[in-house]
């Protein structure tokens, strides 16, 4: 079995901090965040039922296309903000619970949030 680092300890334990006390509701999905050293994944989560309602990431093929023309992780992890939130509130959800998966607030997870209000997500 691998070692885990101190920095991936400290994460999940953040982790099952935050998911301990946030769920998704088909009125008001979970919005979960995975950030790789590449790329950045977010779902829209029914826990309740167990669905994942809709899904993006930077390798999605209309943000990859768009990808090419940027600089940099955070402006990538804005487009996938901007993408996610108008596929939501294309299947009506407007409202989501934000799970940053144990990360903290600032750079490319802020950027993917703040990206997403201004679309018109609300959380």
């Amino acid at each position: 079995m691998a070692k885990t680092s101190p920095k991936l300890k400290a994460r999940l334990r953040r982790r099952q901090h935050i998911r301990k006390r946030l769920s998704g509701t088909p009125g008001r999905p979970r919005m979960a965040v995975f950030r790789s050293n590449r790329h950045i994944y977010v779902q829209i989560i029914d826990d309740e039922h167990g669905n994942t309602i809709t899904a993006a990431s930077s390798l999605t093929p209309e943000i990859r296309a768009k990808a090419k023309d940027l600089e940099d992780k955070k402006a990538i992890a804005k487009e996938v903000g901007r993408f996610i939130a108008q596929k939501a509130i294309e299947k009506g959800i407007s409202t989501v619970r934000f799970d940053r998966g144990g990360y903290l607030y600032h750079g490319r997870v802020k950027a993917l949030a703040d990206a997403a209000r201004e679309v018109g997500l609300d959380f």
